[in-house]
Parts: C-alpha cells; sequence; structure tokens
C-alpha cells in the first residue's frame, strides 16, 4: 500500500519542517516560524497558525519538538504516521535519539488492541511499510512485554526499531497495576548504569523502573487522538517519558497545537476516502417517516450495489444506523423495543443487531464479509472512535420530533468510502442523515459539530428541510467562525430528559413499510418512488460538491482551504479576469500503459525518469577538497522574545564528542566506516526513489574509498561531507533523468498538455512594489534585479500583464527532470505567453544550464505561442539573454 498524494504531502511537509530544525540548529520556535513563512503564512498570535507552543516544558534551552498533523477521520492518520517514523529518524539530529525507539500513545484500549494488532501483523500494511523502511529489524512491544523484558533489553534495542505501544491511562499510572511501570524491574538490569545521579531516573523511583528504560532510551513519541492529550496529566505523562520528538496526529487539534500539515475533506474525496458530502434530510412527517426513508433508502442503495457488482464491482452491503436518544433508565428495554418493532415489520431479526454501552450483538461480527445478514444497527453513542464501517451509509435519528438531533458523537462512523474508490452510481459516493425535527437549525449545528469531530467543517454536508416553506430549496449551509472549524473543544454531552422518552412507545409496526429481502438478481429499477425527492437532491448536491474538487484540482494551493480566508489574499484584477481565465501553461504528461483498460496520462514528476536508476554502478568520484570553506553558517539567535540577531556557529561538531570520546575509538575501522554510515544517513534524510539500501551501499563505499586522513576530517566535518555526498547523488539522479526525458520525448511518452490555471487570488508571504499591468491587486516581493527586470518589461507596450510565479508548490512548475519555478508569467497583448527566469551576474551555476535546457525543451514542444527566456542583466550566458535583448525581444510580440 502506497501513500496517497496527499498523504505525502503531509510527509513532505514533516520533511520540510525538519529541514528547517536542523537549518536552525534545533531551535524550535525559529524553524516553525520559517517553516509557515515559507508555506507563504506568517504565524502571529490570533490567527489559525500561532508562534510556536512549548507545552511539554523542558526547562532547556531547546524544546523538544512537538508537532500535530491535522488529518480528518478516514485520512489515514496510522499509516501517515508509520510512514513519518523514517522522516523523523533520518532527521533528527543525531545523538538526539540514542536508539530507534518509539513511544505509541493510543487514548483507549480498543484502539491500544486495535493498533497493536495491525503493527504486529507482518500481512498488514502498516507493518509492511515499516518493514520496508528499518530493514524488517522491528518489534513492537504492549505493556506487558515491557514488564517482563521479553525480547527488550540494551542489546536488542541498539539493532532494531522498538515500537512500544501503551494507553494514556497507563503512563498516567491511576491504578495499581500500571503503576508497575513505575517500580523496580530486574527484568530491566541490562539497562542499570548503578550512577545515583543518573539524570533519567525520576524522583522516588528505581532506574530499572520501565519508565526510566523509556527515558533513557528518547523516544520518538507519537500520540494517537492527541485532542485527549491536553490535562495536566497528560503533559506530565509526556514530559516524563524525556520525548526527542513528539507528533500529534488528530482530526480536531486545540488551539495550543503546533500544526505543519493540513488535509482538507476535497483532498480525501479527490481520493475517494470518504462518503461526502453528507445528505441531511429532515422529513415532514416523524419518526415512522424517518424509518420508512431509511428503509427505502437503504433498499435503494443496496439494489445498486447489486447491479454494479454484476458488472464486476466490489460487494456492498449499506448499512443503516438507527440512533436512539439516550434514556435515564431502562437503557436496554429502549432499544429491545426498537428492535422488536422492525422485527414484526417484517425485517429478519438476523439483519439487526444492537450496539449500546450494555449490550454488545456486534461482536464477533464480520460486517464487511458478504456471508453478513446484518443490515441495521441501533445505538445511541456506542460506536464512537475505533469503529469504522464503510458500509455504514444511512443515520437515521428516532430522537422525538421536538429535540435536536444530537449525531456529533458517531457521524463520523458513516464517512469512510467502501473499498477507497469511486462507485459509478453517485448514490454509492455519499452519505446520508435523516432526521424529524422541528428544531433543525439546531440538528444542523450538531450535524457540524460532528463534522467538526471528525475533522470536517460546514462545507461538506448538504441539508434539505422538507418542513420549510421552501421545501425545494437547500437550507443555508452552516457558517462558522474558520478558528472554529480548525480548533474545537469537546461538546458538553447532552443531558438525558424526560422529553426523550422511550424511542419505542410509538412506532407503529403496521406504518412501517419493509419490501422484504432483496433478490440476488433484484434490480435498482425495482424500487419504489418514496424516496425519489431524497435521490434527486442529493444527486443534485454531488454535483456541485464535485465541481468544488475539480476547481480546487485546476487551482492548487499551497495552503489548505481551512486557512486560505485567513490571510491575505489579492484576486485578479477586473480588467484581466477574462484573458486570464482563458490561460492554460503546458506541462509535462507521461504516457502508461494499463494494457487492456488503454493508456493513462500522468503528470510527470521526476521519480518515473529514475525508475531504473542503479546508484550502485554510480560513480563514486567526490571531490572533497574545499570543504573547510563551508564550516561556518550565520544564524538568526532569539536575543529577546520575538527578537532574533545575527549568529555566527559552526555546523559539525555538535554531537561529535561522544562519538570520539566513547564509540569510535573502541571499534574496528569496519566498525567506524559502519558508525559513521549510519550518521551520513541521518543527515542525507530521504532520497526518494533511490532505496534505503542502495543509499547505505553508496555511502559505505565512498568511506572506504577515502584515505585515513580524510575518514578522520570527515568524523570532525561530518555536516560537509553528506552536503558533498547529497550533491554528487542529485547530480547522478538529474544527469540520468534528463538522459531519459530526451529519450522519452523522442518515442511519445511524454507530451505537453495545458494543465495549469492561474489561481484566482494570490497570497504571497510578502509583497512587493506596485509596478504597472500586474495580474493581482498585488504581487509577490522581487529582489531589486527581479525588480528592475520586470518593471522594464511591464512598460512595454506590447505586454498585456505579468505575474510574478510564486515558488515550493505554489506556483506554476516547468516539470520534467528537475522541477523549476520561473520567477514571471508575461502575457502579451497578441497572446503570446513568456516565462521569464533572472540571474544575477554573479550567480551562474549548473542549475542555470539545467534550466535553460528544459526551459528550451518546453518551448520547442508548447509552440509558437509560447516562449521562455533565462535573462542575466549583461553577462554572455549560452542560451540565456541580456536584459537589452529580452526586452527588444518582448518589444516585437
Amino acid at each position: 500500500m502506497e501513500l496517497k498524494p496527499y498523504q505525502q504531502s503531509v510527509i513532505n511537509d514533516l520533511s520540510l519542517f525538519l529541514d528547517q530544525l536542523q537549518q536552525t540548529n534545533g531551535r524550535v520556535r525559529e524553524a516553525f516560524y520559517d517553516f509557515w513563512l515559507s508555506k507563504g503564512f506568517r504565524p502571529f498570535p490570533g490567527t489559525a497558525i500561532e508562534p510556536y507552543k512549548n507545552n511539554v516544558k523542558d526547562g532547556a534551552d531547546h524544546p523538544v519538538p512537538h508537532i500535530c498533523l491535522k488529518v480528518p477521520t478516514a485520512g489515514g492518520k496510522t499509516f501517515i504516521a508509520c510512514n513519518a517514523l523514517r522522516t523523523i529518524f533520518e532527521k533528527v539530529e543525531p545523538g538526539a535519539v540514542s536508539a530507534n525507539v518509539v513511544v505509541w500513545l493510543v487514548p483507549s484500549n480498543s484502539i491500544l488492541q486495535q493498533t497493536i494488532l495491525n503493527l504486529r501483523n507482518p500481512a498488514h500494511p502498516y507493518r509492511q511499510k515499516i518493514n520496508s523502511h528499518f530493514q524488517n529489524r522491528v518489534e513492537v512491544f504492549d505493556k506487558q512485554a515491557m514488564l517482563s523484558g521479553a525480547g527488550f533489553n540494551a542489546t536488542t534495542v541498539q539493532g532494531q526499531l522498538s515500537i512500544i505501544v501503551m494507553s494514556f491511562d497507563s503512563l498516567r499510572a491511576r491504578n495499581k497495576e500500571d503503576r508497575k511501570l513505575y517500580q523496580e524491574n530486574g527484568n530491566n538490569i541490562s539497562f542499570a548504569q548503578g550512577d545515583t545521579t543518573n539524570p533519567y531516573v525520576l524522583e522516588g523511583t528505581d532506574e530499572t523502573a520501565v519508565i526510566n528504560v523509556i527515558r533513557s532510551l528518547s523516544p520518538v513519541v507519537v500520540v494517537d487522538e492527541s485532542h485527549n492529550a491536553e490535562s495536566e496529566l497528560s503533559v506530565e505523562m509526556l514530559r516524563n517519558l524525556n520525548p526527542s520528538f513528539i507528533l500529534d496526529l488528530t482530526a480536531t487539534p486545540r488551539k495550543n497545537s503546533n500544526i505543519i500539515s493540513f488535509v482538507d475533506a476535497l483532498e480525501l474525496k479527490k481520493e475517494n476516502m470518504v462518503k461526502l458530502p453528507v445528505i441531511v434530510y429532515n422529513q415532514k412527517k416523524e419518526r415512522t417517516e424517518v424509518i420508512n426513508s431509511a428503509l427505502s433508502l437503504q433498499r435503494r442503495l443496496e439494489l445498486l450495489a447489486n447491479d454494479e457488482r454484476k458488472q464486476g464491482g466490489r460487494y456492498i452491503r449499506p448499512i443503516v444506523l438507527f440512533q436512539a436518544q439516550p434514556k435515564t433508565s431502562e437503557d436496554n428495554q429502549t432499544f429491545e423495543k426498537i428492535k422488536e418493532t422492525l422485527i414484526r415489520a417484517g425485517i429478519p431479526s438476523d439483519q439487526i443487531k444492537i450496539k449500546t454501552a450494555s449490550i454488545d450483538e456486534l461482536k464477533g461480527i464480520n460486517l464487511m464479509s458478504p456471508e453478513c445478514p446484518v443490515r441495521y444497527i441501533i445505538t445511541v453513542n456506542a460506536l464512537k472512535e475505533g469503529w469504522d464501517c464503510p458500509f455504514a451509509y444511512i443515520l437515521a435519528s428516532l430522537a422525538d420530533r421536538s429535540s435536536a438531533v444530537d449525531v456529533e458523537q458517531i457521524l463520523g462512523r458513516v464517512l469512510r468510502q467502501p473499498h477507497v474508490m469511486r462507485h459509478k452510481s453517485p448514490l454509492l459516493n455519499l452519505s446520508y442523515v435523516l432526521t424529524a425535527s422541528s428544531r433543525f437549525r439546531e440538528t444542523l449545528q450538531n450535524v457540524v459539530n460532528g463534522l467538526n469531530k471528525a475533522g470536517f467543517s460546514a462545507r461538506d454536508y448538504r441539508a434539505i428541510d422538507e418542513t420549510s416553506d421552501s421545501a425545494n430549496q437547500p437550507v443555508a449551509k452552516a457558517a462558522g467562525d474558520p478558528l472554529e472549524l480548525l480548533f474545537t473543544l469537546p461538546a458538553p454531552t447532552p443531558e438525558a430528559s424526560p422529553n426523550n422518552g422511550d424511542a419505542g412507545d410509538e412506532l407503529d409496526p403496521a406504518a412501517i413499510h419493509y419490501a422484504g429481502n432483496i433478490a440476488a438478481n433484484g434490480s435498482a429499477n425495482a424500487i419504489g418512488t418514496d424516496i425519489t425527492a431524497i435521490e434527486q437532491k442529493a444527486l443534485a448536491e454531488a454535483t456541485e460538491y464535485d465541481e468544488r474538487i475539480k476547481q480546487m484540482s485546476d487551482t492548487p494551493s499551497a495552503l489548505p482551504p481551512a486557512l486560505t480566508d485567513l490571510v491575505d489574499q489579492y484576486r485578479i484584477k477586473d480588467q484581466f479576469q477574462e484573458l486570464a481565465g482563458t490561460i492554460r501553461l503546458p506541462q509535462f504528461f507521461q504516457r502508461v500503459s494499463t494494457g487492456i483498460f488503454g493508456d493513462e496520462e500522468l503528470l510527470l514528476r521526476k521519480e518515473a525518469l529514475l525508475a531504473d536508476f542503479n546508484l550502485r554502478k554510480a560513480d563514486r568520484n567526490i571531490d572533497f577538497g574545499s570543504v573547510d570553506s563551508e564550516l561556518y553558517k550565520v544564524d538568526l539567535e532569539e536575543a529577546h522574545k520575538g527578537e532574533y540577531t545575527p549568529r555566527f556557529s559552526h555546523i559539525d561538531g555538535q554531537t561529535k564528542d561522544a562519538l570520539l570520546a566513547n564509540i569510535l575509538p573502541n571499534q574496528t575501522r569496519e566498525g567506524q566506516i559502519k558508525t559513521m554510515t549510519k550518521q551520513m544517513l541521518r543527515r542525507l534524510g530521504n532520497l526518494k526513489p533511490i532505496s534505503d539500501k542502495d543509499i547505505e551501499w553508496y555511502v559505505r563505499q565512498v568511506l572506504e574509498d577515502l584515505t585515513e586522513a580524510q575518514f578522520q576530517d570527515l568524523i570532525a566535518q561530518e555536516f560537509s561531507y553528506s552536503e558533498r555526498i547529497r550533491q554528487k547523488i542529485e547530480s547522478l539522479t538529474t544527469t540520468h533523468a534528463e538522459k531519459t526525458f530526451r529519450l522519452w520525448l523522442d518515442q511519445d511518452k511524454l507530451f505537453l498538455r495545458p494543465s495549469y490555471a492561474l489561481p484566482a487570488t494570490i497570497s504571497p508571504t510578502e509583497t512587493g512594489k506596485d509596478i504597472i499591468k500586474s495580474l493581482y491587486v498585488h504581487e509577490a516581493k522581487c529582489n531589486p534585479f527581479e525588480e528592475k527586470v520586470i518593471d522594464a518589461i511591464a512598460n512595454l507596450e506590447s505586454v498585456a500583464f505579468w505575474t510574478r510565479n510564486l515558488e515550493r508548490g505554489r506556483g506554476f512548475v516547468l516539470n520534467g527532470f528537475i522541477n523549476h519555478y520561473p520567477d514571471f508569467i508575461v502575457v502579451t497583448k497578441r497572446g503570446k505567453i513568456i516565462l521569464v527566469e533572472t540571474k544575477g551576474d554573479h550567480l551562474d551555476n549548473t542549475d542555470t544550464a539545467e534550466k535553460i535546457r528544459l526551459g528550451n525543451f518546453w518551448r520547442s514542444k508548447a509552440g509558437n505561442d509560447y516562449r521562455y527566456y533565462m535573462v542575466f542583466e549583461t553577462k554572455e550566458v549560452p542560451d540565456a539573454v541580456t536584459l537589452a535583448t529580452l526586452l527588444g525581444t518582448i518589444r516585437e510580440l
């Protein structure tokens, strides 16, 4: 199982943050600020992204990096975390992590068992991914394994990835069993140092206690559903672990969360992860009508699923969740009466199950099995976190008509999409909430609250109120402060009310219409017309939602939709709207054969050009002769709160003392090479698509080729050497990618297709001077030479408009064997589109030639209406132009 594009984007965000962390010498606040600044958003108090908060105060000069990934329900948070581990261990400062140890914290026993089961199962995608990243040297421990010391000692932890899965409560030590983690444990004697001043020993505990063993290993901590870990006890729990890095995973981060990545609901919908939008339909009549609509809609959906299965589709059996209201007493009787009513209406008893706090008729049942008959589940709020069944399509509330329906706790249970694929029938790509409430506005707010709890927002439902005077018009979508949609507080548990009554008392079996079992060869056309209104309106709303997804794809943004309303956005000027709307800039696409289904067209990525690249056969000749010049860099150091001053710092030698004093002198030359290879791999990080094993082999060979003097120099100047190796590998891959690129162009495997649309608005980090004919009300800031170039171009009579192209995934990328973001896009009055890349006369380097070659390939394939120019002020560079020449050319276009 591979990462979805949005999941890979989350990993990319994590990697970028860790890069910033390295560049700032571990100054987390500054790294966090620089990370968001590179995205075009300046963290500021009172905005959606505030300055970094040191939630787990450790008293150190540099706080523990503690960041959060916001991923909605059904977005694959656990799979993202499994992929994130390698990225973290590769880039966390060497020496900060004593061994590859992860403490994986979960909020409940049900999620605990599920997580342990999946991470231990060698056939599960989670374990398979981790195994591939850590060379199959992975062990998963639970609390009991840690207490018994089974497979966990000072020797084994150094040669493997150790994942310790525990619940929050077990480390909060609230009961006698959990306090064992803080007590002396002879099974951990191998970790004992016999030092009474051991800094890892918590006051009042023995150094062999499990908690102290974990502390001594400075683990990476993964906090699943981190919104449940905000209390003082939880903060103390995290601090006690002595973490080197904390990764929060949640759909609903709190306001003190340091979020570095957002996943929007539309991204999940694009990848067929969720059934959105949620269609909320309020009946004219009462609860009996809700049941009838739910039964008819379930039948309709199942018949559609049967039709698709006959055409080669996968098995789906849509399920209805009947939600009864809570009652102060005789809970079981309430649910039994509802079940009895449904059975008396003709529904087979084996199709109905109850799931409450006291009754669990789902235990041991595989709801996804074709052999399972269950189509109806009766509950209140028992189906919360940890319960997901993609076959659950309909949430039907049996609340009294006078009640505001509270679906907040379980709405997320119907959102997951069966088989993670788009189904032929649009109705199978949606989820449904059916109510009969006279307090529908309050019900809608509960829908919004439920979506918030699942990580979605008010944008992701469509409401239809049949009790309204304008029944054919959807209820206006709920408005909400974007801050509240990003950061939600737990809603108070609804108090039981006598008005709720017994949800089964007033249900008349004779008024419930059940058409019997669906024949295996039944057709969707056999359904009646009693849900025609729901179906028609659901289809209309689904079409509108899909159009929004298409618009998002056409105008991508580096900022998630949740943040775009909270930054300064600058729209296209009115006089350029029509012309700009017609422009689609060509990008390179790749033809990929899919066998009998013909060819598929995919946006070209450099990785595709490296499919047959073999690093083991590549050149290892690297010039290490001038690394001394790179030993110092200038950083900003926080002098006062929020104020930074320049500071020179030595970029190497940060973690060498321990190596030189305790490790390397006691090793053979082979052992030293092995140790330094591991250190260098941490520095190099991810060099996709080259495998970790190939990179390790290459680095080891490079180190073996060094003389003794060079090897000693490498120990002292590890950063500089690793950068030279990185540059060499990147040079090798770019050369290979360009060779393949040229070949595929000749073979017609690559082609240009109009693809990139100019976004309706931009959000630059900083704006520049107002220069005439700019496309947007304000453009991104330019350096002095860029400003000189575009000012001269804008004043040409032939130019219609120009725009400063944003970088880092926020603007137009000229894709190929490198990713190139030209500085400016210029459009002339005759319709010519010109890409301009500026270079100061002192900036000619190897990447200049690569950009020129790619630009010329693009121009030759794009046609006569397109141009690409690399411009220097006065310097003569092959295939580039001077500013005077460029102006003369554009003047004639």
